[in-house]
């Protein structure tokens, strides 16, 4: 008999699966348990509303990524290209389950993580750009996170250390900060407008 660790991950795994397939609202807990040949008390074992199984599914990254911000936050000087290419490598980790976060934005809104992604959106600028960027600082940042983000999703089956430059140096064009690429080639980067 599987483990319950084993027996929650299945039903994750399955869930997952079944969700990009039809959607989140429309797929039922009585399918997944069907989908595992198990019963639905069984299921609800283990989570008890498709809500808390959506929750279990993306808290995972939530988590990621507000450590991720939290130690960016603790620098006492931010790099950031290091900071876009650390943003670039959660994304592209997590691509499938943020395709499945994207793609669900009633059910994401009705968890609270929309308001989140936003709150997120605004740290990053402000450790790009200090504590009250201005609007024109704010939006060039949306630009460039936004697309970052956007680029692990849409060229999926590029290279990864490819589209990982390729989506940094857009990024730090958008930005206004030099790429690497033009650093070495023309001498010392520039800083962040600004700044």
């Amino acid at each position: 008999m599987p483990r319950p660790s084993d027996t929650k991950q299945r039903i994750q795994e399955v869930a997952r699966e079944l969700f990009a397939q039809q959607g989140v609202q429309r797929t039922s807990l009585q399918e997944i348990a069907d989908r595992l040949n198990i019963t639905k008390p069984a299921l609800y074992y283990h989570f008890s509303s498709r809500e808390e199984l959506v929750r279990s599914i993306v808290q995972p990254i939530i988590d990621e990524e507000e450590a991720f911000l939290v130690s960016q936050e603790a620098r006492s000087e931010v790099e950031p290209r290091a900071l876009l290419e650390g943003y670039f490598d959660f994304h592209y980790r997590n691509r499938k389950e943020i395709v499945l976060m994207l793609s669900e934005l009633t059910t994401l809104a009705d968890l609270g993580l929309i308001d989140l992604v936003l709150a997120w959106r605004s740290r990053l600028a402000r450790l790009l750009h200090g504590p009250e960027p201005t609007l024109e600082q704010a939006t060039r940042a949306v630009i460039a996170f936004g697309g970052i983000q956007d680029c692990t999703i849409q060229f999926a089956e590029t290279p990864k250390d490819e589209l990982r430059r390729a989506a940094v140096d857009g990024a730090c064009a958008a930005l206004g900060i030099e790429s690497r690429r033009e650093a070495s080639d023309e001498g010392p980067r520039t800083t962040l407008p600004g700044s």
